[in-house]
């Protein structure tokens, strides 16, 4: 795998157009007091949100956990990454499936304090003056990796007084243009009452249903600028990276089905915008590459590299 053409490049900028499994139909993203997400391009093109970037971060994340054997999938075994467990020492959940990774509450709110500790004393006294974030990426990768590409806010007062921070390095969207209503509807029967108090369940209900149809897109962009700038070295900067690209295939391989109504397929090739004459790697590549890099970057985690938190409210 050649990386060489990304060491002084600000972005890997990716787009694949999607298309419905089966059907033309699909079923956007929605949102409380809103719906669908409709606007206008400025060309007047008719737009949709299809998935938006935060939903394509926590299914970046999905992917690369194995939920039968509560573990990483097996090329990113030895990843730093933080396991909360109950009080009854069953596992409860980790920094990979939660919303906001490495600032979960189960992780930094537990009566148990010895992690929140543990992180306060690595990460120094931050108070007043400059915040160190190089000093913080050095502190996310020894504990929780994902954290890097994804982002974090670590807003507790006692850490830097609430300004640790990380915006995305590696982000991601979904949007369709010429975005058209697809109008339908049902009914909910009830054969034995059909008349019966529908605000209890009862009765037939009969509801209405927008679907979609469209030009799907997803959008890929992963900022090499900002991994560069955390100083972590060149090993840790290709594992990041390659890391990004395995959660990209990872998702666009396995990771399309966004709701029941919404299961999508690549339609044609994986379009490289930038820069220009990068190969984007196959899934394969990544697998075989990520071991190896894991394994040069293994110095700079924590040990043992799973950090466990005992969680009780």
């Amino acid at each position: 795998m050649d990386l060489e053409i990304l060491r002084n490049k600000p972005r890997l900028l990716v787009e694949v157009n999607l298309k419905p499994l089966q059907g033309t139909r699909f079923q956007p993203t929605g949102f409380p007091d809103l719906g669908a997400a409709t606007y206008q391009a400025a060309d007047s093109t008719s737009m949709l949100l299809v998935e938006s970037a935060q939903s394509m971060a926590n299914r970046m994340e999905a992917v690369c956990w194995d939920e039968g054997k509560n573990d990483w999938m097996q090329a990113l075994k030895g990843l730093p990454f933080i396991q909360v467990m109950d009080k009854d020492g069953k596992p409860l959940t980790n920094s990979i499936l939660e919303s906001h990774r490495i600032n979960s509450p189960y992780i930094l709110e537990s009566k148990d304090k010895t992690f929140s500790e543990r992180i306060k004393s690595d990460l120094g006294v931050m108070e007043t003056g400059r915040v160190d974030l190089q000093l913080l990426a050095r502190t996310l990768l020894k504990y929780d990796v994902n954290s890097l590409l994804h982002g974090v806010f670590l807003a507790k007062k006692d850490l830097a007084g609430g300004r640790l921070r990380l915006p995305r390095a590696l982000s991601g969207f979904v949007e369709a243009k010429n975005a058209n209503v697809a109008a339908s509807g049902g009914v909910k029967k009830d054969e034995v009452n059909p008349k019966g108090e529908a605000k209890k369940g009862f009765g037939h209900v009969p509801f209405h249903r927008d679907e979609y149809t469209g030009n799907i897109t997803a959008f890929f962009n992963l900022d090499l600028a900002q991994i560069r700038g955390y100083r972590l070295g060149r090993d840790v900067e290709d594992l990041l990276t390659v890391l990004a690209i395995y959660k990209i295939r990872k998702v666009l391989s396995e990771g399309l089905r966004f709701r029941t109504a919404c299961d999508l397929e690549i339609e044609g090739d994986i379009l490289v915008k930038r820069p220009a004459g990068f190969s984007f790697p196959s899934l394969k590549e990544t697998e075989e590459a990520l071991p190896e890099l894991i394994s040069r970057c293994r110095p700079n985690f924590a040990e043992p590299v799973v950090t466990t938190v005992k969680f009780e409210e």
